[in-house]
């Protein structure tokens, strides 16, 4: 079976669909693949890559073409994010973050704050990072204490953000804050730039994977930010964070198909090449039946991801629903695959070289953010009974 087998087949993608996947994996094969490993093992942040991904547009994936953008749909972006993470799910999983803030910027923003900001996003000459989580804030959103004081033209922000990819590094930050009473009807959303007063981050997380990006907190220390950074109206920030997770949660599944597809695409090459009592791997019905397993169960996911994309694309009213079982199935399949792949290296896949164990240990994180599968699990359980 060769690498393009199943990630190919065009069921139901047009022409242009399949130029743009064909075109990102020949980007991801030729600039992310060949420096995934030393990537990984020196936690370097490839700016320089990501920066150069802009000219395929993919700094500004589905914001409108009137704001510069490409203007594409979820169901492109889906098929962009599997086949930039077939080289490098890290990489692929933080332009997917930039890609949620330039959207937001598109979405909420004014005329002003879409010039000043949105065009440095969409060219990435500025990155950008999401800020929602806090340290006592994860699943439970709704209740986070990052405060937003008025005081005459500005809004004065503390406190602390958790797990925020690319701190540090990133130029721009959409920071959900309180402005307002307790719950989700007092959370406003704010654009804040790096080099604010009072806007600090702490050490890079030392992490079982997602090692080629950074992961910082966000610490506001009376940072005074112009009521004009305000993003929509106050009290819309909750609705504003939300927004994005539908999209997010597609991305992220479609990394962990890509990363997944990568894993068994190693494999299989594996089997090919190596012998066991003077007989090709491949050759063992048993290890083809693993394969076809492991094959049908991405496919699978990925048809679920694929018509979740297609209902966000047509403002079906059960996107949310249908993105939390893609979400939650896609990142499941895609580790699951990767951890099966690497015991079909045998001792070899647990060796650095093989790139198997980064790819188990990247896709790991999936089934966590963009929250978590058990809360995919309560969100669709609530959604298919009406319970709760």
């Amino acid at each position: 079976m060769s690498r393009s087998t199943a990630a190919a087949l065009p069921f139901g993608l047009t022409e242009e669909q399949q130029t743009i996947s064909g075109m990102v994996r020949e980007f991801a094969d030729s600039e992310i693949a060949p420096h995934a490993l030393e990537w990984d093992a020196n936690h370097h942040f490839p700016v320089d890559v990501i920066k150069r991904s802009a000219d395929l547009g993919m700094g500004g994936i589905y914001v409108s073409e009137e704001a510069g953008g490409t203007g594409m749909g979820r169901m492109d972006a889906a098929l962009i994010f599997e086949a930039m993470s077939t080289a490098c799910p890290s990489v692929a999983a933080y332009i997917s973050i930039h890609n949620m803030v330039a959207w937001m910027i598109d979405k909420y923003g004014d005329a002003p704050q879409k010039e000043k900001y949105l065009a440095p996003l969409v060219s990435m000459e500025h990155l950008g990072s999401y800020c929602l989580t806090e340290p006592n804030a994860g699943s439970d959103a709704a209740a986070l204490r990052t405060s937003a004081r008025e005081d005459g033209d500005s809004y004065v922000l503390n406190g602390v953000k958790q797990f925020i990819s690319g701190a540090g590094t990133s130029d721009t930050y959409l920071v959900m804050a309180r402005s307002g009473q307790d719950g989700s009807r007092g959370i406003s959303a704010f654009i804040l730039e790096n080099g604010m007063e009072g806007l600090s981050f702490g050490p890079n997380e030392q992490k079982m994977g997602w090692r080629a990006q950074p992961t910082r907190q966000v610490i506001m220390e009376n940072v005074r930010v112009p009521k004009e950074n305000l993003l929509g109206e106050p009290g819309q920030g909750f609705k504003i964070a939300m927004s994005g997770l539908d999209g997010g949660r597609l991305n992220i599944g479609a990394c962990s198909l890509g990363g997944g597809q990568s894993a068994l695409e190693k494999a299989i090459d594996y089997m090919g090449e190596r012998q066991a009592f003077g007989t090709e791997l491949s050759a063992f019905q048993a290890l083809r039946f693993e394969v076809a397993e492991m094959q049908t169960k991405l496919e699978a996911a990925r048809s679920l991801l694929w018509r979740a994309a297609s209902a966000y694309d047509a403002g079906d009213p059960n996107t949310s629903l249908l993105s939390a079982m893609a979400k939650l199935t896609a990142t499941d399949s895609g580790f699951d695959v990767a951890n099966r792949s690497l015991q079909l290296h045998g001792g070899y896949g647990y060796l650095t070289e093989y790139g198997i164990e980064k790819l188990v240990r990247d896709l790991r994180v999936h089934q966590i953010l963009e929250g978590t599968n058990e809360i995919m699990r309560v969100i669709i359980s609530r959604k298919s009974t009406g319970v709760g």
